[in-house]
């Protein structure tokens, strides 16, 4: 593709991503201006930040369709390739769950860094320690997070090269929340069920859900459509549990230092 062709699509996107955020100025500007009938306070600098959003999301979009979401499913058709599993174990016509323990560890790693780099989630964490005066250390629950989206991507592979349905594993992980709930910290249980939602955001989706469909369209007998989604509810689910299983952990170190003391 040539610079020619690669501006005029940068510029779609720009135009679709100013498409999709214009409802939301229209209505932060509607009620500030009809309902509450104020001026905008500083409105030089909320024009700015708007066309900096603007620009970065175009940037971001573009830079995820040729980069990160093709990259996605070339990895998990190479670790997926039967010619790369027969390297790495003694089955050559046939593969059980454990041949694509890379596939595992890739899920994990993606997961992990790409929580980690998520804006939104350091945006809640840097909200959580300020309202907690500190209490709630941001890298602390990135990491945790981060934790949980890998455990449930790296699972949902399974779930996907083993076939098994996914109802099982969601059914079975939101008892455990239930029970994690009754047990956590009620400083924390609000704040770990937010941090589930905003793992599925803007660089997490995209790489997760790249490698679920590649996946599915690489392992043998697996449907594209009934398989390859639904790694996007693994990611959301588990950083619920490593939320309140870190908050609990805290405070058991906590209560254990002051009976030492």
């Amino acid at each position: 593709m040539t610079l020619t062709e690669r501006m005029i699509e940068l510029a779609y996107t720009l135009l679709a991503t100013v498409t999709d955020v214009l409802p939301i100025a229209v209505i932060i500007f509607g009620f500030q201006l009809l309902v509450l009938r104020k001026p905008v306070p500083r409105l030089k600098r909320v024009l700015a930040g708007f066309a900096y959003v603007l620009i970065g999301l175009a940037f971001f979009l573009e830079g995820l369709e040729m980069a990160l979401f093709p990259l996605g499913k070339l990895m998990a058709a190479q670790l997926t390739d039967p010619a790369f599993i027969s390297g790495i174990t003694d089955h050559v016509t046939s593969f059980d769950w454990w041949d694509y323990r890379w596939v595992y560890l890739f899920a994990f790693a993606i997961g992990f860094s790409t929580t980690i780099a998520e804006p939104s989630l350091l945006a809640v964490a840097i909200k959580a320690n300020q309202v907690s005066a500190g209490s709630i250390g941001i890298m602390g629950l990135r990491v945790a997070v981060a934790l949980g989206v890998a455990v449930g991507i790296a699972l949902g592979s399974y779930r996907i090269i083993s076939g098994t349905p996914l109802h099982w594993y969601i059914i079975a992980g939101y008892v455990v929340v239930v029970i994690q709930t009754y047990f956590a910290p009620r400083l924390i249980i609000a704040l770990a069920y937010d941090s589930g939602g905003v793992t599925t955001s803007t660089v997490t989706v995209p790489l997760v859900a790249a490698l679920g469909l590649g996946l599915a369209g690489t392992v043998p007998g697996r449907s594209v459509l009934l398989d390859g989604f639904g790694l996007i509810a693994f990611a959301s689910l588990f950083p619920i549990m490593t939320v309140m299983a870190y908050a609990q952990l805290s405070e058991w170190r906590n209560r254990r230092a002051k009976g030492s003391n």
